[in-house]
């Protein structure tokens, strides 16, 4: 296994099961204790088992008797067993276990701190500023282009080794066009002959084309883990998800600083502005620390906010600076000199930042922000959405009042007795209490001296039970008296429990203006004169403040007092003419103009405060409070301070790219390396720690950090710095070296496989359907959604992958991929991905075969080339030409004839003889040349 895998594959045990382990497991099997003679403190120990063997079996979940206890399918082998897992933790063990349980941990025990192997220090090379190096001087001085070549030429001579020949013209311009753009180039193009001068001008060409912003905004997407989804149980689509997407490629195309993307990513909305413009680019880039892959869904909003910002700082640490920030929640990082204090300094910034509305919602959700619109507009759209505010508020409160059972002509008294109201009235102050519930009288009127407040605290915990004595058997109207308003509740759960079993209701409390007393009808029931009926309110799962007052029980047929059919119909009739028209005139005016623009963002907290340790990354244990601030091993004199009254993420970005920062230059500049060259200097690209590899060229790493800031941060001048160099332009048909079988040295260029995107994006161009319109929403389907509802996940789960547009724009759901970037290793994108696995296997070769989104592509592709001349031969060079990227050899149009000949039968339709050369073109996407890059 690489490095770069280990670091990636050991990511999750360090977020996710060490925390895990230690907060469930190590009580009751680690050093002090070993129930059943297991341990859980080391890999060794789970390797070994206790009385029943190896507790985990890797990469085979139901052989793993660890699996069948924390799932209680075992009544008699449980764990833990005071109380089952979390479905979160159960789904982090079981990926932690099908991907081969991979565990860090040496020895029996874990090693307490003063026996741990030593960690990496400031001395450390990564943790050193990058310095200016002046290029080594070489012997071949005729074959360096730039500077990069004398660093690559000096180390091959200096082991005895020489650089590779140039590639050939086509090659070269092949492969100019995918890494530059990610398509393939046309025919005119792969057939020039490319002087020193003619590369350079199709290098200008290519940097300042919109397909080269969106090849680099994919790059850039796989390290901020874009997605269009939350992923999870119930995946939410991120209906604005593709602003965020859309702002990096115009960054990328103006050739924008990267340290300002990387600010504006991180404190965009906290930057000053000029025009509304620079204002909406900005909001839109704080998306990248809300689009991570959040359980929204999740009932500890505690848990809920850590995790956040947990997932927030890993995606900053491995995306900017190469560190694995992450594993310092639970404990000072084992290898890498970053504190627990460290962690919680930065923790407390991204603490007092806003990523969700609220952290009460029972479903919670993000933060959309509208964005404004430029001079004359806004004043418009302002005046528009008072108009439209204005409306909403009259009919919030008709529906209040039509919504109202019976209750308006009461909410008129001062004061209400239970005795004024019909039927049997069982008051608040005569019901069973469980729980810490507040009397109130902040809104009146209501029933006797008060009614009930959970003070929408203590979740679950609270009850209030209705035991009426009925007078005689009979039929009930069960009627609710609560006291309602704008943060009441949405969903409360009431049991009713009559004579013919037992009925849940679920009362809305909430209204959109109206507050004081109001009646909800729970329907009726058959009650018995034995005392067993009762009602129960509940504040389990609820959302804002659950009140009760009374509840009423009406014979059936008993006449309400004080209440006037007639009268009250005739009411109801004109509240309804009333509604009818206001929402007429609603629906008028919204035609008028469309809705506001808005973002995914996130923003500072009211109230920014340090954050305190969470001794084991618990919540629920607390240590000091650390102050705001950064990595210390990091840390120069002129770091800047972090406000009391600010969150600190400006500041926070500020140090991430200041020039004498030792990380981000170099990890970005390897990034791109890595992109172009198909291996960083670095090849842990994601981990500059001292788990990850040490640089191939540490002092050709420097050069390129000093010179990418002396260049103002351009990533288009990087990325020709780069190409123009002869290392870049070198052969790949070169065979491996003894001294240097990882080609570490660069004798000769990487030969790379093209990702899933070029390859779909190759096909499409060869069958003539790709859709080249750039940018807006590729999920038009996403509307803004009701987290509550269960039916919002059909979205992604039933999605149609239909589109032809590039790869760039395709649906980005979390739990739903296209075909292709399933089978062709696309990027993770529930974590930052630096670098994409690669893999052969043969659902590749089945998918190209069997696939009819490739099958639909091969005909389409079939039908340019039979338009494209009447005789046969230059068909077959057009097939070629337009999925190699080449001429076919005579040897290899003799065989193609040969085939098309003797597969065509003498009454061939026309659809037949299309899809003939549909095999063929398949034929051609399924060979190595087609999915290669030398």
């Amino acid at each position: 296994m690489s490095a770069a895998a280990g670091a990636a594959d050991t990511t999750h045990f360090e977020q996710r099961i060490r925390p895990l382990l230690i907060a469930n497991c190590i009580d009751c099997h680690g050093p002090d204790k070993q129930k059943g003679g297991l341990r859980l403190d080391s890999r060794a120990g789970w390797q070994t088992g206790g009385d029943s063997g190896p507790a985990i079996v890797p990469g085979k979940l139901t052989e793993s008797p660890l699996w069948h206890a924390v799932t209680y399918v075992d009544r008699d082998l449980k764990m833990p067993p005071k109380r089952k897992l979390k479905d979160s933790e159960i789904a982090d063990l079981k990926l932690w276990i099908e991907s081969g349980a991979p565990d860090p941990r040496e020895g029996g025990v874990e090693k307490s701190a003063s026996h741990r192997q030593p960690r990496a220090d400031g001395s450390f090379w990564s943790f050193q500023p990058p310095k200016p190096v002046a290029p080594p001087a070489v012997k071949n001085t005729a074959w360096p282009a730039n500077d990069i070549d004398r660093f690559i030429l000096a180390k091959l001579e200096a082991n005895q080794l020489k650089p590779a020949p140039e590639a050939d013209s086509q090659t070269l311009v092949r492969r100019l066009f995918f890494d530059l753009t990610g398509l393939p180039p046309d025919a005119a193009a792969s057939s020039s002959a490319l002087t020193p001068a003619a590369y350079e001008k199709l290098v200008d060409e290519l940097l300042n084309s919109t397909a080269f912003a969106e090849r680099f905004a994919s790059h850039w997407l796989d390290i901020a883990r874009f997605a269009e989804s939350s992923g999870g149980g119930r995946s939410l689509p991120f209906k604005d998800a593709w602003r965020f997407r859309d702002y990096v490629l115009e960054s990328i195309r103006d050739d924008a600083p990267v340290d300002r993307m990387i600010t504006e990513q991180i404190a965009g909305d906290l930057m000053p502005y000029k025009n509304a413009a620079q204002r909406r680019r900005q909001l839109t880039a704080t998306g990248f620390l809300a689009l991570g892959p959040t359980n929204y869904e999740e009932q500890d909003k505690g848990m809920l906010r850590m995790d956040i910002v947990d997932e927030q700082l890993d995606t900053m640490g491995r995306a900017f600076l190469g560190m694995t920030i992450g594993c310092a929640r639970c404990h000072d990082h084992k290898f890498d000199p970053i504190s627990t204090r460290d962690y919680y300094a930065l923790a407390g910034i991204m603490r007092s930042t806003k990523t969700l509305r609220n952290y009460t919602d029972n479903v919670a959700h993000w933060i959309d922000s509208p964005l404004p619109l430029d001079g004359e507009a806004e004043i418009v759209m302002q005046k528009h959405e008072k108009q439209v505010a204005e409306l909403k508020t009259q009919i919030a409160g008709l529906k209040d009042d039509l919504r109202d059972a019976g209750s308006a002509d009461l909410r008129k008294r001062k004061t209400i007795s239970a005795k004024d109201l019909s039927g049997i009235v069982v008051d608040d102050s005569e019901a069973q209490i469980v729980g810490d519930w507040k009397r109130s009288t902040s809104y009146a009127p209501y029933i006797n001296e008060g009614y009930l407040s959970d003070k929408d605290e203590g979740k679950g915990e609270k009850t209030v039970s209705f035991a009426p004595r009925f007078p005689e058997a009979g039929r009930y109207e069960v009627r609710l008296a609560y006291n309602a308003g704008p943060s009441r509740a949405e969903r409360v759960s009431i049991t009713i429990m009559h004579a013919d079993g037992e009925d849940l209701k679920v009362v809305k409390m909430a209204t959109e203006s109206l507050k004081g007393l109001q009646f909800a009808s729970l329907g009726t029931y058959r009650f018995e004169t034995n005392g067993q009926g009762f009602v129960l309110v509940s504040n389990a799962g609820s959302e804002g403040f659950v009140t009760v007052d009374a509840v009423q029980f009406l014979s059936a047929g008993e006449v309400v007092k004080d209440e006037e059919p007639a009268k009250e119909s005739s009411k109801i009739t004109a509240l309804k003419m009333q509604l009818a028209e206001l929402e007429k005139k609603l629906k008028t005016l919204q035609k008028e103009m469309p809705e506001r623009s808005e973002a995914m963002s996130v923003a500072d907290d009211s109230a920014p405060e340090d954050a305190k340790i969470h001794i084991r990354g618990s919540i629920r244990n607390l240590g000091d409070v650390v102050p705001r601030g950064f990595i210390q091993v990091a840390m120069r004199p002129d770091a800047p301070g972090v406000p009391a009254d600010a969150s600190g993420r400006l500041q926070l970005a500020q140090w991430m790219t200041s020039r004498d920062h030792p990380l981000t230059s170099r990890v970005m500049v390897n990034h791109v390396w890595h992109w172009l060259f198909g291996a960083g200097i670095v090849r842990t690209t994601d981990n500059f720690g001292s788990t990850g590899e040490l640089p191939s060229h540490p002092e050709l790493l420097d050069h390129l950090a000093v010179k990418f800031i002396e260049d103002g941060w351009s990533l288009k001048r990087l990325v020709k710095e780069m190409v123009m160099s002869r290392t870049y332009r070198m052969t790949s048909n070169a065979p491996a070296l003894v001294q240097d079988p990882d080609n570490r040295l660069l004798s000769h260029m990487n030969r790379k496989r093209l990702d899933a995107e070029c390859l779909r994006d190759a096909m499409l161009v060869a069958a003539g359907t790709l859709d080249r319109s750039i940018g807006g929403p590729g999920v038009s389907e996403a509307k803004a959604v009701d987290a509550n509802d269960q039916k919002i996940q059909n979205l992604e789960y039933g999605y149609q992958f239909l589109d032809t547009r590039r790869s760039l724009y395709t649906a980005a759901f979390r739990n739903v991929r296209h075909p292709l970037f399933e089978v062709f290793d696309f990027a993770d994108i529930n974590q930052p991905i630096a670098q994409r696995t690669t893999s052969t296997v043969a659902t590749q070769a089945l998918f190209l075969m069997n696939s009819p989104k490739v099958i639909e592509q091969a005909r389409a592709a079939a039908e340019v080339v039979l338009k494209s001349s009447p005789d046969t031969d230059q068909r077959i060079q057009n097939a070629f030409q337009t999925s190699l990227q080449r001429a076919a050899t005579d040897h290899e149009r003799n065989q193609v004839r040969d085939f098309l000949e003797s597969s065509a039968s003498g009454n061939a339709s026309t659809e037949d003889i299309r899809d003939l050369w549909a095999r063929f073109i398949q034929t051609l996407w399924s060979t190595p040349e087609f999915r290669f890059l030398n």
